[in-house]
């Protein structure tokens, strides 16, 4: 039986490396049904949404997405896509590998570290007002709950016990936030004596970004609050060469979107000089997470080997010899 999963190519460079990472996905000869969904410019255009009603109905019922790059207009008043998803399925949990590889210019190398971020609660809960009539001031309201904190926290340890991972930092500003971060921290430290044979420490989130940078390879995976891991997450893209190799995961309990962490670039689209690297990647953790675990590991062997070769990739990885878009996922077919 194959699977059904939807899949959302996106706008801008969206379609482009959506089509090169499904070709990807199906020459590991998994058998996909793809159920695809338009979302974003292109459904505002057609559906005056940029999430209709169809989108939703199709995710609930297949569980799996992958999603190309989203555009939110900006000043439009229309809501973000990746927001809405996220509170639409309760995607508590976004999960952001950073790895790095060779052939990709970068600060650090051998690299291989995962962020765990909160998905849904703090400071991105949507609570925020002007507090007088002059708009000359404004609120926002971050809200840190037990049961929010408690949720992630477990994934973090029992991503690191599943994948063999030793060590989990738990980063925070409970020396001043001490209601909200004090309670991330107090569930972590409570946690952590059920999980024994995992070795947990924390972090002022300040001082975790500058030991990132100093030395990386001090930490495994990271654990922490909504705001501080959108950040974390990204700087942890920056050592190892940028968001073009960087995938993620939306995951809840039920419902899981894969997808590639970078915007749509519509400066490039419709150019085919997209690296699709990062939404393959994705596609390789959808994988993992459909129980197909050998496909995932040839793909992301395959996409390691081309990028290392670095005689078929795009301008990004080789400004001086690019290829396009499709024949870089032709390189990492034949790689397969």
């Amino acid at each position: 039986m194959p699977y059904t999963i939807t899949l959302i190519p996106g706008d801008g460079i969206g379609p482009e490396i959506s089509s090169a990472a499904k070709r990807v996905v199906e020459s590991t000869g998994v058998k996909i049904d793809w159920d695809v969904q338009e979302a974003g410019l292109n459904a505002i255009d057609k559906y005056k949404d940029p999430l209709p009603q169809s989108v939703i109905e199709s995710i609930g019922k297949n569980k799996v997405a992958l999603k190309g790059p989203l555009t939110t207009p900006v000043g439009t008043g229309f809501r973000s896509v990746n927001v809405a998803l996220r509170k639409e399925f309760e995607l508590y949990s976004n999960l952001r590998p950073a790895r790095s590889f060779e052939g990709v210019k970068a600060r650090y190398d051998k690299i291989d570290l995962i962020i765990v971020r909160e998905n849904t609660e703090e400071f991105y809960s949507g609570i925020e007002h002007y507090v007088d009539a002059k708009r000359s001031a404004a609120e926002t309201i971050g809200i840190v709950t037990r049961t929010g904190s408690e949720r992630i926290i477990r994934f973090a340890f029992e991503y690191a016990r599943e994948h063999g991972r030793k060590k989990v930092t738990v980063v925070h500003k409970a020396n001043i936030l001490k209601y909200t971060s004090g309670l991330f921290l107090d569930v972590a430290r409570s946690m952590s004596k059920e999980y024994p044979d995992i070795e947990m420490n924390d972090k002022i989130i300040d001082n975790m970004a500058m030991q990132m940078v100093i030395n990386p390879y001090q930490f495994d995976v990271v654990v922490t609050t909504n705001l501080f891991g959108d950040i974390l997450s990204d700087l942890a893209s920056g050592l190892v060469g940028g968001l073009g190799v960087a995938p993620g995961a939306n995951l809840g309990y039920n419902t899981a979107i894969f997808e590639a962490v970078h915007g749509s670039a519509p400066d490039i689209a419709g150019k085919k000089i997209a690296n699709p690297s990062a939404l393959i990647l994705a596609s390789a953790m959808m994988l993992e997470h459909i129980g197909e675990r050998d496909a995932a590991r040839r793909i992301e062997k395959a996409v390691a080997s081309v990028i290392k070769e670095g005689k078929r990739v795009t301008k990004d990885i080789n400004p001086d010899q690019p290829v396009s878009t499709d024949e870089m996922a032709d390189a990492i077919i034949e790689s397969l």
